[in-house]
């Protein structure tokens, strides 16, 4: 892993805004409704190549494919990938996970404004219900095949494919099949594999997206107890360390984030309060949000938190859901300060989030997404200055 060694690099989170050709597409595949396979081949590579063309433009060091290959969102698109499960309507709209936790409980006349406005993406449910496998090895070669070509006419550092980690696969799905919930995430684990590994093996960092590490905390406490949630939170670690045992660590980054809703999130846990067992997790670098109201403080976590030889840390320094363009000075600040605490040459610039959290569902404009990217870079460029001044 390109470590920031001469100048201050930049990446961001992974999924970024899909054109509009290419949702025609997808509206088609996941409506069922007849399309030209050909002719989305040809707009799926196209699409990837202009927006790797697009980051490298912008002056992000460490681009991503956009995750343009995946028709639906980043934790769903599993279903494609993975044998076992069946996806059934939510009969109960009162269970719907996606429209409960402490946030919601407390503004809940905030969030039944919300929904009006912006309607909760997921109104299907998983069931698992045979055994789990991973099958989705030829599309995954597709979209490595399409990034590795959009990368040969571009000059960057080098190059991520973000994937959903074992905890955040199909959340909230449900088991008619195997012994307990454990023996379920086992053998999602051991499925995913398959994927980090091919991405490795590509020459590719292989970014494990997490959002459910942190956010089962606003789902789970209250009725349950933060020691509750600490050692839900440590079987996640170890089922981690599973399914990348094995793996080069310097291949691998690690995403954690409290949720991209545009919500008040007063119910995050706090980062000083899980950093240790984060930490646990044997990767080479740690995507943490860190520019929004509600988690900027959290820099000054790294005081105390460690990280290990070689590790990277990459900060989200840059917003995914506010229209406000960071100025560029700001975004420095952010940099330098951190880069104080943990060493230059362990800081990456990054982003709090995806820009898109599915083919359709996005939180900027793409106008806007281009600028921020823009922003970052040149803050980098501007903590560069002052750092190896």
């Amino acid at each position: 892993m390109k470590r920031s060694n001469e100048r201050i690099l930049t990446t961001h989170v992974g999924s970024l805004i899909r054109p509009a050709d290419l949702q025609d597409f997808l509206r088609a595949k996941q409506s069922g409704k007849p399309y030209d396979e050909a002719g989305y081949q040809k707009c799926l590579k196209e699409s990837v190549a202009e927006v790797v063309r697009r980051q490298a433009d912008a002056g992000i060091d460490v681009p991503s494919d956009g995750e343009f290959g995946k028709s639906i969102s980043w934790a769903q698109y599993a279903l494609t990938r993975l044998s076992g499960f069946e996806r059934r309507p939510i009969k109960n709209e009162a269970a719907n996970p996606f429209k409960r936790g402490a946030d919601r409980t407390k503004f809940a006349d905030f969030y039944a404004e919300l929904d009006k406005n912006e309607a909760v993406a997921t109104t299907m449910e998983a069931i698992c219900v045979g055994p789990i496998k991973y099958t989705g090895h030829a599309e995954l070669q597709r979209d490595i095949d399409n990034f590795k070509a959009a990368l040969k006419n571009v000059t960057v550092e080098e190059a991520f494919m973000p994937v959903a980690a074992p905890a955040s696969v199909i959340p909230d799905r449900k088991n008619e099949h195997y012994k307990n919930d454990e023996e379920l995430q086992a053998a999602i684990a051991e499925a995913m594999r398959d994927e980090y590994k091919q991405i490795i093996d590509a020459g590719f960092l292989v970014q494990l997206d997490d959002a459910r590490l942190a956010v089962t905390y606003d789902r789970m406490v209250p009725p349950g107890t933060f020691e509750d949630y600490k050692r839900w939170l440590a079987k996640q670690v170890d089922i981690i360390n599973h399914a990348i045992e094995g793996l080069p660590a310097d291949r691998i980054r690690y995403h954690v984030c409290w949720g991209s809703w545009p919500g008040p999130h007063v119910s995050d846990v706090p980062l000083k309060d899980v950093v240790d067992l984060i930490l646990k997790i044997k990767v080479g670098a740690y995507v943490i949000e860190g520019a929004n109201p509600r988690h900027e403080h959290e820099w000054q976590v790294w005081k105390t938190a460690k990280l290990g030889a070689g590790q990277v840390l990459i900060p989200g320094v840059i917003s995914h859901a506010t229209n406000v363009v960071e100025h560029p000075e700001l975004v420095a600040e952010r940099i330098v300060r951190l880069a104080k605490v943990v060493g230059r040459e362990n800081v990456i610039g990054g982003t709090d989030c995806g820009f898109a959290q599915g083919p359709f569902y996005r939180r900027v404009h793409p106008s806007i997404m281009w600028a921020k990217l823009e922003a970052l870079a040149e803050g980098a460029r501007l903590a560069s200055k002052e750092l190896w001044a």
